[in-house]
């Protein structure tokens, strides 16, 4: 079979581990060729490739980022673009897709499954907010970063008797917030899921100076709601071809607020894209690697459509359907243990 394969949205390591499965076990196992299109669905509409071969997969298991590259194009938003993708399917002779992405990407790849292409989803989100699967390969090394962040400024707070708010990715979900605020030992944990109670905040913060420590660490989604407005803190209006805007600055909010409300001195500390550079951890490796076999496993099988999925301990596939109907956020059980690890604090 000829297949093609693409990565779409945002870059997160483990990438390249997927390609790699996919694109070995279908040469090896059943002579395959694959094609690699470029820069996610802006290479599929503009018919940028590259050949997947058995040279090309060498050596990219332990790269981060993606070597078809990517971004956050949107085919459903571009006139005729739906038509535009299926043209260049079949005009490079295409028997399926293998598409490599979170909800905007299979959202497309969903689009074109009603127009009869046949489509197999692998999940990538770094936020770990895909519905229908335990866990996005990419995860657990963003969560790595963000609490060997923590650990690190345990330290320098510490030395300064400062506040410190470390803000770390988490558009719609808190998973990154909570695990690594949770393994980093933070004194609060601020997510999308719940409003940001700030006296509560700064009453944690006081509480802790009680007590004689004269620090204290505070970790923020980026998706975390204003207090005030219940809006988001953006970077300038734009958004992407999804309506995402660029999120930015609920950290120096916070630790603007707190300084403000206590007199400790407060500083933010915003990591960004740190969380998505870099090698990939073994679990992400190993995860990549088992989604990148399912899913042209998925192709052979004729099982089109379907997203592969991780459900405990196994991989499983689910419609793509399901997988991009709503977000899976936070749960109240593991927000009561971020909770049940603070102080009760006196009304």
């Amino acid at each position: 079979m000829r297949v093609g394969i693409l990565t779409g949205g945002g870059d997160c390591p483990g990438l390249n581990a997927v390609i790699r499965a996919a694109v070995r076990k279908g040469i090896f196992h059943h002579g395959d060729e694959f094609v690699g299109f470029m820069e996610g669905w802006r290479g599929v509409l503009e018919d940028k490739t590259m050949p997947l071969t058995i040279d090309t997969v060498s050596g990219i298991l332990h790269l981060g980022g993606t070597i078809l590259r990517t971004s956050r194009t949107n085919a459903r938003k571009k006139e005729g673009g739906i038509e535009q993708c299926i043209a260049t399917i079949q005009r490079n002779k295409l028997d399926a897709m293998i598409t490599i992405g979170g909800d905007d990407t299979q959202g497309v790849a969903n689009a074109l499954v009603q127009k009869g292409v046949k489509c197999v989803g692998v999940p990538k989100t770094i936020d770990n907010d895909l519905s229908g699967t335990d866990v996005c390969f990419g995860f657990d090394t963003a969560v790595s970063i963000a609490t060997e962040a923590v650990d690190r400024l345990h330290s320098t707070a510490e030395a300064h008797n400062r506040v410190i708010v470390c803000e770390v990715m988490g558009r719609d979900a808190g998973w990154i917030a909570l695990y690594s605020g949770i393994a980093g030992g933070a004194d609060a944990i601020l997510v999308p899921e719940k409003p940001i109670d700030l006296d509560e905040v700064c009453a944690i913060v006081k509480e802790r100076h009680a007590r004689g420590k004269y620090f204290s660490i505070i970790v923020v989604a980026e998706g975390a709601k204003m207090p005030a407005s219940g809006g988001l803190a953006t970077h300038g209006d734009k958004v992407d071809e999804f309506g995402h805007a660029r999120l930015a600055g609920i950290g120096q909010y916070v630790a603007d607020e707190i300084e403000k409300r206590t007199g400790f001195e407060t500083r933010a500390v915003n990591l960004g894209h740190t969380q998505r550079g870099g090698t990939p951890t073994a679990f992400d490796r190993m995860l990549a690697t088992r989604y990148g076999s399912a899913a042209i496993d998925l192709v052979h099988q004729g099982k089109f459509g379907r997203l592969v999925v991780l459900r405990g301990t196994e991989i499983t596939d689910i419609p793509l359907a399901d997988a991009i109907a709503k977000n899976k956020t936070v749960g109240d059980e593991l927000l009561a243990l971020g909770r049940g690890l603070q102080p009760i604090l006196k009304k």
